[in-house]
């Protein structure tokens, strides 16, 4: 696997200039750091209301396969976005994921620091904002990523701390990836495509799990968790305990989503808008902060394999459906958000063809 370097050291050589959001948030201030606060057009809308469920597509897994496939069919042209139930995985094991990455957290920052990098290309890393050595201005989250898949590979690079972390964490990756494939092959059914359409590519893919935490924030009027951004995978599935993902329709208007108990949220990536040669696009997301809760919340990212480079479906390229994008890999993405701030120029711009 390319550019994924194993067993090197975290810890880079500026990580003396960092301070988490958490941390912050531990010394009691009543205000943030002028670099968290962002310009006034960038802000949040404070007065936002939920989703009404009637926008907020659902897909129930315990339907009829032809259901199943109409629900997403629709949830995908009109919003590049669903909230997936009956899906099958047990409460239990998306509670106790939730519980150990909480722990995670509140770990001694010092314990944490021994995973912290800003190499996009470390397979476990801890770290805050988006990439704090390039941001402009920074954002009030702290993450632990890490690959997922094949899980065997990585799992024992996973945090030892908290010692349930392993154990937990991974019963619920394992789930989630099988979700995943199964999901695919209802979105590819969903395009007209066979549904076992790049069916080892999808199995054997790059599942990035992002474990995120928005700590309490003394001004949340002034500054985001996360910018407004696409993923780069196929599908991303996310899991959540409070309010704070955000969601852009197609008049460019925000909604925030509800947190639903047992519900996941399922997002279409950039991968996605690739595949389907334009006909499903992604979906544009952010995540708000708040004064009163810490958010928690695992996006399980789904790629092909880093090197694997990704185009339009044959079968969807035609006369009337002129190819659209050119061929990326999630690789050429890293690649990408190593050399640039990626909330100024998404990576699959690079990829359109101009018709």
């Amino acid at each position: 696997m390319e550019k994924v370097i194993l067993g090197e050291s975290s810890v880079s050589s500026n990580s003396s200039s960092f301070t988490s959001a958490t941390t912050i948030t531990e010394t009691g201030h009543t205000f943030i750091p002028k670099r968290y606060v962002l310009p006034p057009s960038q802000r949040p809308d404070g007065t936002l209301d939920l989703c009404p469920y009637t926008f907020l597509p659902i897909v129930d897994l315990s339907l009829l396969r032809p259901q199943i496939i109409e629900q997403v069919l629709l949830a995908c042209k009109d919003l590049g976005f669903f909230k997936v139930v009956n899906h099958g995985i047990p409460q239990s094991v998306m509670k106790d994921a939730l519980d150990v990455a909480s722990e995670f957290f509140d770990l001694p920052n010092e314990e944490k620091m021994n995973l912290y990098s800003t190499n996009v290309y470390t397979p476990v890393r801890y770290g805050t904002s988006m990439n704090q050595s390039k941001d402009k201005a920074c954002f009030w989250r702290d993450f632990l990523k890490h690959y997922s898949n094949p899980i065997s590979s990585f799992i024992d690079l996973w945090p030892s701390n908290p010692t349930s972390y392993k154990k937990k964490m991974g019963d619920y990756a394992r789930e989630v990836q099988k979700l995943h494939e199964q999901l695919m092959e209802v979105v590819l059914e969903s395009l007209g495509l066979d549904p076992n359409y790049l069916h080892e590519e999808i199995a054997q893919g790059s599942q990035v799990m992002a474990i995120n935490s928005y700590p309490t924030c003394p001004e949340p009027d002034l500054t985001l968790g996360l910018p407004p951004h696409t993923d780069f995978g196929l599908l991303t599935i996310i899991l959540q305990n409070h309010l704070g993902l955000q969601i852009m329709d197609k008049n460019e208007k925000w909604h925030s989503v509800p947190v639903v108990e047992g519900a996941l949220m399922v997002q279409l990536g950039d991968q996605l808008e690739v595949l389907s040669n334009g006909i499903y696009k992604r979906i544009v997301h952010r995540a708000i902060v708040n004064s009163e809760k810490q958010r928690i919340s695992i996006a399980s990212i789904h790629s092909l394999a880093l090197e694997k480079k990704i185009g339009p479906a044959p079968e969807l390229v035609d006369e009337k459906n002129m190819l659209s994008y050119r061929e990326g890999s999630f690789n050429d993405f890293l690649d990408h958000i190593s050399g640039e701030d990626i909330t100024q120029k998404n990576y699959i711009d690079k990829l359109k063809i101009n018709q």
